[in-house]
């Protein structure tokens, strides 16, 4: 069999190192792109290693073939080992130039193939939940575990992080470079802060799927709570959600969605950075250009502030801030594990203890399994024993649902938990609407934000057994709160007592 013969230029060190190089990546990539088409396995460090730290490895190992030939063409043309001429130079004629000219145009082919599967692949992997939430896992853990109970779990990270383009999708990458050498050096904040800087607006992501000038009217919601007493007390509260919105040719802007820019732009200036202080707010009428300012009567923005301030255009993102990432408080959760039968009912003060027991701080996470674990069973050994000898399964029910409460809402590695991630959606423990519509926000001429209940809900019914109550009129019912606090309640909002955890 004839030898296969390359060009003498091929026979030096750093060719043959590229080929190497470039011949083990080959090699690799496709074992591994086989295993994945096989297998079917969906392993995030796979992916890292066959789409991202291999190609760099073959397409540099390619580069040091031409490289090390060109050096030793030069080398040659110094010592005088070859002629004076244009290098390369392609004659088909002679075997070592016809076999390498072979090898170039098939491997050409073939990483043509590769390459392009390997980008495409490539693209793909790094728009994946898998590649967003599990690659750094600790840093994205809380917001990885969040994402997969929420509304949106089947929607891809990208589609709102990111939307469709060029343009966001390289933004994206490069804004990801910082963030990847952040967690080399260990550089990262904890609890990671929001909202986004530079969130891409709503306009170009949400309202892909929601369309906000669809009239939905009014959406029946059914609020569950459990008071902190020893029978775990049930107070439900039955609403109509005035959702609203609307296309202005209908003449139906009315609800809450009435924000969404349908018909009028709304425009303001936090205090904060998280955007729970606003004390200045515009509204522009579209029809008629007319504009409506209104400040906190209690603590306005002088003139320098407002001069200084970039207001910020209202979008999806004001109110429904958390609608991927939802941190739920452990009022909230341990109300859900009640309502759902994970928590039984019967067990005397299970509220108030497990609550307790979610709110204490812990180093780690397996150190609060331990001890939500201890902290309940030894509330019930203490104060209830004959009752835990009798219905320990019930307890050690409560206690599994409360540790899977805990790992699904506060994370002690990166210091978060419901507390560092307000939800402007309602206003109980978050100030939410509130924000603005607390009632004092006035304008100039004497107008003000509506602080009135029934602008947003109406009640249909709340309580139960002898305290229940249900309307018998469009306008609804009075709030009435499950304890007697008078009228309390209509001076000061929910949030100021309540924070998340037995008030």
């Amino acid at each position: 069999m004839e030898e296969v013969k390359l060009p003498k230029l091929a026979y030096n060190r750093i060719t043959f190192v590229g080929a190497s190089i470039a011949a083990v990546s080959l090699v690799i990539i496709a074992f591994l792109i086989g295993l994945n088409i096989i297998s079917g396995i969906e392993n995030p460090y796979i992916g890292i290693i066959l789409y991202i730290f291999l190609p760099p490895f073959l397409f540099f190992g390619l580069f040091l073939i031409p490289l090390g030939m060109y050096f030793q063409w030069r080398k040659w043309k110094r010592t005088g080992e070859i002629p004076p001429q244009r290098w390369p130079v392609i004659d088909l004629n002679k075997s070592g130039i016809r076999n390498a000219s072979i090898i170039f145009i098939f491997g050409t082919m073939l990483l043509l193939v590769v390459s392009s599967y390997v980008t495409y692949e490539a693209y793909h992997f790094s728009e994946s939940v898998t590649f967003c939430g599990t690659i750094c896992h600790t840093v994205m853990k809380p917001e990885h575990t969040t994402y997969q109970s929420s509304p949106h779990a089947r929607v891809a990270c990208t589609s709102c992080h990111v939307g469709p383009g060029a343009g966001w999708y390289t933004k994206s990458k490069l804004s990801g470079a910082y963030q990847v050498y952040a967690v080399l050096v260990n550089n990262y904040p904890r609890p990671i802060p929001t909202p986004i800087e530079n969130l891409r607006p709503a306009q170009e992501t949400c309202e892909q799927c929601h369309w906000p000038k669809q009239f939905f009217g009014a959406q029946q919601r059914r609020f569950h709570h459990y008071t902190y007493d020893k029978d775990n007390s049930h107070w439900p509260i039955n609403m109509l959600i005035k959702t609203g919105g609307g296309d202005p040719r209908t003449g139906q802007t009315s609800g809450i969605h009435w924000h969404m820019n349908i018909n009028f732009d709304v425009e303001y200036i936090p205090r904060d950075q998280q955007r729970q202080d606003i004390p200045w707010v515009k509204i522009t009428d579209r029809t008629t250009g007319r504009t409506t300012t209104y400040q906190d009567a209690e603590n306005p923005l002088s003139e320098e502030e407002i001069a200084s301030a970039m207001p910020r255009r209202m979008d999806c993102m004001d109110c429904h801030n958390r609608p991927s990432h939802v941190y739920h408080s452990p009022d909230y959760a341990i109300d859900q594990a009640l309502l759902t039968g994970r928590i039984s009912r019967t067990i005397p003060e299970i509220k108030r203890v497990t609550v307790e027991a979610i709110n204490r701080e812990y180093p780690a996470e397996s150190e609060a399994s331990k001890e939500i674990a201890n902290h309940v069973t030894e509330f019930y050994r203490s104060n209830y024993a004959q009752y835990y000898a009798a219905n320990f399964t019930l307890i050690d029910q409560a206690i599994l649902s409360t540790q899977e409460i805990f790992q699904r809402n506060i994370f002690p590695e990166m210091k978060a938990r419901w507390a560092d991630y307000p939800d402007n959606i309602g206003h109980f423990i978050y100030k939410g609407c509130m924000r603005c519509h607390q009632g004092n926000h006035k304008s100039d001429e004497g107008l003000t934000i509506t602080h009135d209940c029934t602008a947003c809900h109406t009640i249909l019914s709340q309580g139960t057994g002898e305290l229940a109550e249900m309307s018998e009129s469009p306008e609804g019912l009075e709030f009435k709160h499950p304890e007697d606090i008078g009228d309390a309640w209509k001076e000061i909002g929910c949030f100021e007592c309540h924070s998340g955890v037995q008030p």
